[in-house]
């Protein structure tokens, strides 16, 4: 039984959020822990809401899409901290906080007097997570890098796109939600530590280095195999021979691949089901359990390839899967976001999420939280207004006047 909302891990301790897109993530994930997230914005909006995409395609700095996605679950304030009121300000809301988040360049905050060293004087228990593309020390510290300048740097870009041409990235940013995984796990190893000594620390997380566990299948493909992997679009490369991974069928594709040796009796599977059909050819000739990619001619390896493609075509994708899991087949599903949205798996475990956005006139459908617990239920919450929750914090909290709010915000403070 689900004790409710109240009782989720991270209720009482709250964050301050000062990071653009770079790290988002970071304090979304532990805004859905039950942290009392402050996203911090300069007056006008973070430099984030003018990343596309938009709402209806308006232009809008509450209506982007990014913002939107990974800033749930946080409340929202304005506030310049570039301004000596505004720092003032900044460190009175320390005082009161567990965590922050921030991702300007390294030393930015040193340089306007809100650095760890000052701000851990002002509040011993504060900790401080600072996510920037190569990390705060080292010949990089001060390189910028754009999603797909981290994934190049981190190794992942490599083994992308097709080998006559240039790597390429998938269309969404990656690199930073992987880096904030890890900036998220780091700032939970800082808080396991505060609990047993009572002190706070500063937790550096590079983006680049956040991109490294991700391609580790790499450095496994040579210990075992002595073959650096190369670019292969759709096809892969075992032992020189080129070898297909995705297949098109009647309604989009599916991944499978030429199994032989221990586990070519995954692939004889496959051909059985083709024979039922009249469609296999030469391939029941084949020994399964005895063909070796460095041994197999390339021409035949090459006239199996397009038996098994031309089969593909006849079926539709819920006819391959139904069947491979029928018959132990190692085939599966490539779904499209809209194959996503529709999984009967992710609807039965209740997985999307309905929100409300009054200021849109709207419900827009986000992902879930990312795991389910027998002590807590979760629920989620659109990301903030600009400014949203100034009187909230400011009056209600700090004791701000209304007059004194009016002042500061003429004076470009908030």
């Amino acid at each position: 039984m689900n004790k409710g909302t109240d009782d989720l891990p991270l209720i009482p301790y709250r964050v301050l959020d000062l990071a653009d897109n770079k790290g988002y993530f970071c304090g979304k994930v532990l805004a859905d822990l039950g942290a009392d997230v402050i996203k911090v914005e300069p007056p006008g909006g973070d430099s984030g809401r003018n990343i596309g995409p938009f709402y209806h395609d308006i232009l809008d700095p509450n209506k982007s899409l990014l913002f939107l996605a990974y800033n749930t679950n946080k409340r929202g304030i304005t506030l310049n901290i570039e301004t000596g009121d505004g720092q003032e300000i900044f460190k009175r809301l320390v005082k009161t906080a567990d965590f922050i988040i921030e991702s300007f360049a390294p030393g930015y905050m040193d340089k306007l007097g809100l650095g760890y060293s000052t701000l851990n004087k002002i509040n011993p228990r504060i900790i401080m997570v600072s996510i920037t593309p190569f990390g705060l020390t080292g010949p990089y510290k001060d390189w910028k890098a754009p999603d797909i300048v981290a994934i190049a740097m981190g190794g992942l870009l490599h083994g992308q796109g097709s080998p006559e041409r240039p790597p390429v990235r998938i269309s969404v940013d990656q690199a930073y939600v992987f880096a904030n995984v890890q900036a998220a796990m780091g700032a939970m190893i800082a808080h396991y530590y505060r609990e047993a000594t009572g002190r706070g620390q500063h937790v550096d997380a590079a983006i680049q280095e956040g991109l490294v566990p991700v391609a580790t299948l790499a450095p496994m493909n040579w210990d075992l195999e002595k073959v650096v992997r190369k670019r292969g679009g759709s096809l892969g490369q075992a032992w020189g021979q080129r070898q297909r991974r995705l297949w098109p069928c009647q309604d989009g594709y599916v991944a499978w691949r030429i199994f032989g040796g221990g586990l070519g009796a995954r692939t004889r599977a496959l051909v059985e089901w083709m024979d039922e059909e009249g469609k296999a050819g030469e391939l029941t000739e084949v020994n399964w359990q005895e063909m070796d990619y460095a041994t197999v001619d390339p021409e035949a390896f090459q006239r199996w390839q397009n038996l098994f493609g031309e089969f593909f075509k006849t079926h539709t994708k819920a006819e391959l899967s139904r069947e491979a899991l029928a018959r132990g087949i190692m085939l599966f599903l490539e779904s499209t976001p809209k194959d996503i949205m529709e999984d009967p798996q992710l609807e039965a475990r209740d997985y999307w999420e309905e929100v409300e956005h009054p200021e849109l006139g709207s419900t827009i459908t986000y992902p879930g939280f990312f795991y389910k617990s027998s002590e807590f239920s979760w629920k989620i919450h659109r990301a903030p207004l600009i400014g949203e929750h100034n009187s909230e914090v400011y009056e209600k909290e700090l004791g701000f006047s209304k007059e004194a709010l009016t002042i500061l915000r003429h004076g470009g403070v908030i």
